[in-house]
């Protein structure tokens, strides 16, 4: 009882942080008064009918794209985060990172379709907290075709826009696993990623991509309007830190410290992390939600933030270690990806460049010098790439954002505007309080119920084994 009673006070600290949206207001347009210019009374004309707005309909050149990039978005996290990632761990836990990612897929889509979707794109409840309970179950959703009815306006159907933003909700929970690869318990794994989507990434997808979200752009009355084109933020942020939470609370992997824990096969990881970055095409160039400018301009802007990324990281390791490491080629890379995300759609070309720049060297002192002097057990970097990369990237795109591209009152500090800055930084902070404080309540809830942990002989002998009774490698 006295248990209960703990939770339902984090409970409340945590629904706290949350910010309120302003209200909305609207303006009536004033009529124009008539004039009469004639001497003599002649009949009154009658006046002309406004002339009906085109319908929007469904754009084919669009649908595909998009289409295409749904399917990329999900091959991001298999096979691309699960080789990514299953080459890092040893050999004795390949099939538990892959396991991860396969029952993701399932689990997430379907939690997707019965919550997750109206909890990110209704119309918001509790002060615009999250969104309400309109479309669960994919109610009112048109599967004919119809198009978006949303403030984009997007020429591409309902269906598909959902499901695209179903990739999303996949990913986003896969990125967490690397921080506690090799230790956590598959029960809890599976609990606490189904309800860490609904509970945390929903709210703060809500803030930021939802119609009355307090941090969206579009919202005319959000007091923060924030910029975060694919992600950044909604994705790499609050993932990249509740990693860290998760490594902090579980502790550290038998023998961390003690004994060498190389990675078992870097030929995945170096292919997991070349798809990853043929993929991240859709996950960016596909938030442009068409075929258009945008999305050109942010898939120009994603490979250079990636290909500088490469550079950066092996270069440094080139100067201080004498040699470069595949490893650090394959991290730099994703650490461009993951903080050019937020800024693909809004930034130069050159600013690109910067931001993958920025991104290889800050990552990689996150993932060594951080790291080891703060002692955690991130097993695979979660937190140095994705939480250090996914929040540089949104407090950047503050700064490089160019209204050119991004559109008329976008432009970011070095075109005047603070303001944008400022936004970044305050929805920064507070999906940052809200990730933190809510994993936190929910890796506790996780440990009353099921244990998040292993035994230590499970982790010595491995997951595979012990939480899936298969073995990875059998040569007869």
């Amino acid at each position: 009882m006295q248990t209960i009673k703990k939770l339902l006070f984090m409970l409340s600290i945590w629904a706290g942080i949350s910010l309120l949206p302003t209200l909305a207001f609207s303006q009536e347009p004033a009529a124009d008064p008539t004039q009469a210019t004639a001497t003599e009374k002649a009949p009154e004309a009658k006046p002309a009918e406004p002339a009906p707005a085109p319908a929007m309909v469904v754009d084919t050149g669009d649908t595909a794209w998009m289409l295409v990039s749904t399917a990329l978005v999900l091959m991001m996290t298999a096979p691309g985060l699960a080789l990514f990632y299953g080459g890092l761990v040893r050999k004795k836990n390949i099939l538990g990172v892959m396991m991860q990612c396969i029952i993701l897929m399932g689990l997430m889509s379907v939690l997707w379709v019965v919550i997750g979707y109206s909890f990110v794109f209704d119309t918001g409840i509790a002060g615009g907290f999250v969104g309400g309970f309109g479309k669960v179950m994919l109610n009112g959703i048109a599967v004919s075709g119809e198009k978006l009815n949303g403030f984009h306006n997007y020429t591409i159907p309902d269906l598909l826009y959902m499901i695209y933003q179903m990739m999303f909700f996949i990913i986003t929970p896969g990125l967490i696993c690397g921080a506690f690869a090799e230790r956590m318990k598959f029960s809890a794994m599976v609990l606490f990623s189904a309800l860490w989507g609904v509970l945390i990434y929903c709210p703060v997808a809500h803030w930021v991509w939802g119609g009355d979200g307090w941090a969206n752009h579009f919202n005319t009355s959000a007091p923060f309007k924030s910029l975060d084109f694919a992600g950044g933020t909604v994705v790499h942020l609050i993932s990249g830190v509740s990693a860290l939470l998760c490594a902090i609370v579980i502790g550290k992997r038998v023998g961390f410290g003690k004994e060498p824990m190389p990675p078992h096969n870097l030929t995945y990881t170096f292919i997991g992390a070349t798809m990853l970055w043929v993929g991240w095409f859709g996950f960016n160039a596909g938030s442009a939600g068409a075929a258009n400018g945008q999305a050109v301009s942010a898939f120009v802007a994603t490979h250079l933030a990636a290909a500088v990324g490469t550079l950066a990281w092996a270069g440094i390791e080139w100067v201080i270690r004498g040699k470069p490491s595949i490893l650090g080629a394959c991290s730099g890379c994703v650490a461009g990806l993951v903080c050019i995300t937020p800024a693909a759609g809004y930034v130069t070309p050159t600013s690109a460049m910067i931001l993958g720049l920025a991104a290889g060297i800050v990552c990689y002192l996150a993932c060594t010098v951080l790291k080891n002097k703060m002692g955690y057990d991130d097993s695979l970097d979660a937190f140095g790439v994705h939480g250090v990369g996914g929040t540089l990237g949104a407090i950047l795109t503050g700064v490089f954002s160019t209204a050119s591209i991004a559109g008329d009152g976008k432009g970011g500090l070095l075109e005047g505007n603070s303001q944008q800055l400022i936004n970044q930084l305050v929805v920064c902070a507070a999906s940052l309080v809200f990730a933190l404080v809510g994993s936190f309540i929910l890796l506790k809830l996780v440990d009353a119920i099921v244990g998040l942990r292993v035994s230590q002989d499970e982790e010595v002998q491995g997951l595979d084994v012990t939480q899936h009774g298969e073995e990875g490698y059998i040569f007869l």
